[in-house]
């Protein structure tokens, strides 16, 4: 089972925190360890819980944001992903967030669609780091430092768009239905094709796409007839 990226919320306004919390723990890769109102709270957080994400508020009651993102960079061990949650549009603010090493800045009010799309980049940079060797060629240096955005290259025939409905359509038929019914191991390329509205050809093209670039895991599975029929299961 792949483990959940680990996240605190920091965030001064209780309610705004209910909403990202929401937001985050609609991701079926993360999940919120803890919730901090005040920048002193977040950087005892941060060395208590050791969290992989922190969604930060740069206008904090006591220490600025902009103070605590230097602070959790000078704290030992490996450096914590940190995500800007801020009403602040200075260029300026833009820099120093920047200079301080987010890996992401959204302005509010923003969407659950728009934070999901960062928190999709946050875990494909984290696997891309993970599955890196300890020694790396240029090629390689460049495409981590250029991000998931850059590597984000679909083969011919293929759209952004349908991919990331396969990839949600089998997020959701693994998890189960709204309705309480048990979460299902795996799917099939046709059960995905009838969810999205695509041929089953279609589908597994997608599907096989998924398990190249790392986000789904492929086993076969023997039915009655003796033929192996591929399932499929987000990674």
């Amino acid at each position: 089972m792949t483990e959940l990226a680990r996240t605190l919320v920091v965030e001064d306004d209780p309610a705004v925190a209910t909403v990202h919390r929401g937001f985050v723990e609609s991701h079926p890769r993360f999940v919120v360890v803890g919730e901090a109102r005040t920048g002193a709270d977040a950087l005892r957080l941060v060395s208590a819980l050791r969290p992989d994400l922190v969604l930060l508020d740069l206008h904090l009651p006591d220490i600025g944001g902009l103070d605590v993102l230097q602070r959790l960079r000078m704290l030992p061990g490996p450096p914590v992903d940190v995500v800007a949650t801020t009403a602040a549009r200075e260029l300026d603010s833009v820099r120093q967030a920047m200079a301080g090493g987010v890996v992401a800045y959204l302005v509010k009010p923003f969407t659950s669609a728009a934070l999901r799309e960062r928190l999709d980049e946050v875990w494909q940079r984290r696997e891309d780091v993970r599955r890196a060797q300890d020694t790396l060629d240029q090629d390689e240096v460049d495409q981590l430092l250029a991000g998931p955005r850059s590597a984000d290259r679909l083969p011919k025939g293929l759209s952004g768009r349908s991919r990331d409905l396969v990839r949600a359509a089998l997020a959701r038929l693994c998890a189960g239905t709204a309705d309480g019914d048990a979460a299902g191991a795996d799917a099939s390329a046709a059960e995905v094709a009838e969810a999205v509205g695509m041929s089953r050809v279609s589908a597994r093209r997608y599907l096989e796409h998924l398990v190249t670039e790392g986000y789904a895991q492929v086993a076969p599975r023997y039915g009655a007839t003796g033929r192996p029929e591929n399932r499929y299961r987000p990674a």
